[in-house]
């Protein structure tokens, strides 16, 4: 069914939401940033300012920990900004994670965050170390711009050490579009780096216009047989194909996404359509095509239906790839085969086509600091220093110390072994297979706890699944302390979303390489609820899998949920 309120084109903006209203009148993003910076008497910023500053890579927060006992004080809350990386492909040298690291020491709160999209979160800067931190991730040579906001985010790029050449190639095309989609506007570079002011122009933004996208845009490159990337939950998913250890394009998904709002069946997961194939030259000219179709039809009006998903819900797969083939002058090849079998990291040491070594490092929900027992940041600060390859974030919030030539890696062993980083009693299966977003205290829209909470409800589950024999099984278990689904808890085997206080809804039978939804099972329980179901089912699981059987499977052949084939399902 066409939604006939979506084009922006057709609406007067006083018809439109308030932000897109915001974004028309920023003048391409400028705002009131400067006179923000510029007042000492808050650690905020100007009302209306925060939207416009995750254009810019970073989102006002607050600690909530503190937010009761600074009313009862009579003091504001305790502001602080989280900043996020634009880092195409999650790819960063060893001098560039140094000076992140600093940054974060020096300015944020002492830690770095992983992120569900391969790039870095730095929490916990206040406003007036704002502008000193965007120079120094410039002066690494890194920049912010887009990593949040209504813009095409940070791409993201299979990490698959054991395909080096083709990596190497998906790489290239992943930070070729993310550069062709970043935004135009000098606003960020007059700001943060002081560049000469100049009078914005009606072209400033060529490809998005004076109001951008209606809504976020994320786009990943994944390479078979391993999607971790969750290539179906972008909104544009490129499946790579390559023959002979070359690539020969890519198949083209549309319409992925994760997030939705509780008690709101019209919002819903969606996973993408397969509608062809392109050549590797092609990719950046069809993201652009595919972006300004979605600029011009996704609904500027709701924001809650104005992902792309709903844009190819509501007019079709067909339609939207006619209307992109119509803007590009040429139509798309048939999708080619393609099969993937995982969508997780795999630990340990792996010898690249090209002969040098990876070792991918467990990390645990994208976490690194130095705990009382436990030296992670001091371990990857000694070995940023001596390595010579480079690293790679992952998409489950792991990383890679790539590249590393045959004669380094005993050193990197010796390193990682003095700062305790392979600690077995931290890897457990279940625990590697499992990814939280951050929530308390510092997301504003948390509604329960994720990342603090995740470790422990594992242990838990740990140890019910060694009673029942499958404690060495690789389950998939994500949580997210809302429903946005910003760790994709849609596509786990074992999803957990948060409704409150302890209480979550519990989603069961996602595929175990992404390319199944999961169904709503308990809705509002806490962890004795949870505990008591999941111990019944994992001791069913430990009789009577099958060779081979992934859980998300189980459940489903057991009866426990029927099968998902849409994201309208979501909320049956």
């Amino acid at each position: 069914m066409t939604n006939d309120r979506s084009r922006d084109i057709t609406q007067p903006l006083e018809a439109l939401h308030a932000n897109e209203r915001l974004k028309a009148e920023s003048r391409f993003l400028r705002g009131t940033i400067e006179e923000s910076l510029a007042d000492p008497i808050t650690g905020a910023l100007r009302d209306g300012d925060p939207q416009l500053t995750k254009f810019h890579g970073f989102y006002q927060q607050d600690d909530r920990d503190l937010r009761d006992e600074r009313r009862r004080q009579k003091l504001e809350p305790a502001y602080q900004m989280m900043i996020r990386l634009r880092l195409p492909g999650g790819v960063c040298t060893p001098g560039q994670w140094l000076q992140i690291d600093d940054l974060a020491r020096r300015y944020g709160d002492g830690g770095l965050r992983l992120t569900t999209r391969q790039t870095f979160q730095l929490h916990g800067v206040l406003k007036h170390h704002l502008k000193a931190t965007m120079r120094g991730i410039n002066q690494a040579l890194l920049d912010t711009l887009a990593a949040c906001g209504d813009v095409n985010r940070t791409v993201m790029a299979s990490v698959n050490p054991h395909e080096s050449a083709v990596h190497a190639a998906v790489q290239e095309q992943a930070k070729a579009v993310s550069d062709h989609l970043a935004p135009r506007s000098r606003a960020y570079y007059e700001i943060w780096l002081d560049d000469e002011r100049v009078d914005p122009g009606s072209n400033e933004e060529p490809i998005y216009g004076p109001t951008y996208l209606p809504r976020k845009f994320k786009i990943g490159f994944a390479v078979p047989p391993v999607n971790d990337i969750d290539v179906y939950s972008q909104d544009i998913g490129f499946v790579a194909i390559a023959e002979d250890g070359e690539l020969q394009g890519f198949n083209v998904l549309i319409g992925g996404g994760m997030g939705r709002t509780d008690n709101e069946p019209a919002t819903f997961p969606r996973l993408g359509d397969l509608i062809g194939f392109c050549a590797p030259e092609q990719a950046v000219e069809l993201a652009e095509a595919i972006v300004t179709v979605q600029r011009d039809y996704g609904d500027r009006i709701d924001r809650n239906h104005a992902r792309m998903k709903y844009t190819v819900e509501d007019r079709g797969a067909d339609w939207f790839r006619a209307e992109v083939e119509r803007r590009l002058g040429w139509s798309l090849e048939a999708a080619r085969p393609y099969r993937f079998d995982h969508n997780g990291d795999r630990y340990g040491w792996a010898q690249g086509s090209d002969g040098r070594w990876h070792y991918t490092l467990f990390i645990e929900n994208g976490r690194i600091r130095d705990w009382d027992d436990y030296g992670l940041m001091s371990g990857l600060r000694a070995i940023a220093e001596v390595h010579e390859g480079e690293f790679r974030l992952t998409p489950n919030q792991n990383l890679i110390i790539a590249n590393v030539p045959e004669a380094q890696t005993a050193a990197v062993d010796r390193l990682m072994h003095e700062h305790g980083l392979l600690d077995p009693a931290r890897q457990s299966a279940l625990r590697r297979n499992s990814m939280a977003c951050v929530a308390f205290p510092t997301c504003g829209l948390a509604m329960a706890e994720s990342e603090r909470y995740l470790p422990s409800l594992i242990s838990r589950i740990e140890a019910i699944a060694e009673s029942a024999g499958v404690g060495d099984q690789p389950i998939v278990i994500r949580m997210t302390g809302c429903p946005n689904g910003c760790a994709r808890p849609y596509l786990a085997e074992i999803g957990f979303s948060g409704r409150g206080p302890g209480k979550y809804d519990l989603y069961l039978g996602g595929g175990f390489h992404g390319q199944r939804l999961n169904k709503p099972y308990l809705d509002n329980v806490g962890e004795d609820r949870i505990l008591e179901e999941l111990g019944g089912m994992l001791h069913h699981y430990g009789r009577e899998r099958q060779d081979g059987e992934p859980f998300g499977d189980f459940v489903i052949r057991a009866g426990y949920v029927p099968e998902v084939t849409a994201g309208r399902e979501f909320n049956l």
